[in-house]
């Protein structure tokens, strides 16, 4: 009897102890967020609470909060990112029972993370405010120079987005890592470039609306603007697109590990990989339903990127650009 009570004991506390609940920092866009986390919420009974930031901005709360992390995951977000949290000890490694489906390039040999999926770089054009200004599309990064330019383009900020970090990355590889060609480009490019915005992004719907006549962002954003409508031509560079690979991480010291692995494994499975299938993206699981991709790896000019040098230089190339751009 008192070996039953105490048993009863434990399982009470253990379940008084077990959270319904996980909470996460997701670099995914707001709407595709919310689905994704409201199916896991429905099928596991599991809450997740969500914040959703741009991908410097997660660093930067992971930074301030290493002595007391208030998440335990963070889903999406640029993978050079999630390299450099792992350099900086902000995460943990975990190696999920899916995670053996995905291509080892495209995640920590260690565990500390996994690809999602690859959105590579891509250019939109508002195609009637190009036709009143009567200009062409850009099909290259050499072409966003052009002097017809001038004031007409969007792109992010590197100290924010991960997304114009890899805009300096991709430079970095095309100019096999002269770095004073590469800041050469990017004064050139300044002269044509109107804002800066927070988020990756931004410059899209920006140009979706008019409000600027050509954005640099990521495809599978672009492709979304266009199927719901908006008038933008979207073009591909043809020296080179660099690209995200949006990953998922544990945080070190979360407070809800157990929650945060079942998210993490959930994510990676059957059901999320077709949701995430259907946000244009090129999902990197070959779970994921091939009927759904608009655009495969193939059909891409990739360059090649190193992520752990982009991360263990992202803080010195972001300094050269406050320097010598952001000033």
């Amino acid at each position: 009897m008192k070996k039953l009570m105490v048993l009863v004991l434990f399982v009470f506390v253990s379940i008084s102890f077990a959270a319904n609940y996980v909470n996460a920092y997701t670099t995914l866009e707001e709407p595709l967020a919310k689905v994704l986390f409201a199916e896991f919420e429905k099928e596991t009974g599991i809450k997740v609470n969500w914040i959703r930031l741009s991908t410097g901005e997660v660093l930067a709360r992971l930074e301030a909060e290493k002595n007391n992390p208030q998440a335990s995951i963070w889903v999406g977000g640029v993978g050079v990112f999630h390299v450099e949290a792992k350099l900086k000890g902000f995460t943990t490694p975990y190696k999920a029972p899916y995670s053996q489906f995905i291509d080892p390039k495209f995640k920590d040999p260690d565990g500390y993370w996994i690809g999602l999926y690859v959105g590579p770089l891509a250019f939109a054009t508002n195609k009637n405010k190009a036709k009143e200004l009567g200009i062409n599309p850009p099909k290259s990064w050499a072409d966003l120079l052009k002097p017809e330019y001038k004031g007409l383009i969007r792109m992010a900020n590197p100290n924010t987005s991960g997304t114009a970090y890899n805009v300096i990355t991709t430079m970095i590889n095309i100019y096999k890592r002269d770095e004073n060609k590469v800041f050469d480009y990017l004064k050139k490019l300044d002269a044509n470039v109107n804002m800066y915005t927070k988020s990756g992004s931004a410059p899209g719907k920006d140009c979706a609306i008019g409000e600027t006549t050509i954005a640099i962002g990521y495809l599978h954003d672009l492709v979304k603007l266009q199927k719901e409508g908006a008038p933008i031509i979207i073009t591909l560079p043809a020296d080179g697109s660099g690209y995200e690979i949006a990953a998922m991480s544990l945080i070190k010291g979360g407070k809800e590990p157990l929650e945060a692995k079942k998210l993490y494994n959930w994510i990676l499975g059957d059901k999320a990989q077709g949701i995430i299938a259907s946000w244009y993206v090129i999902p990197l699981s070959p779970k994921a339903p091939k009927n759904k991709v608009v655009y495969k790896l193939e059909d891409i000019n990739l360059i090649q990127q190193d992520l752990l040098w982009e991360a263990q230089n992202r803080e010195r190339l972001i300094d050269r650009w406050n320097k010598e751009i952001g000033k």
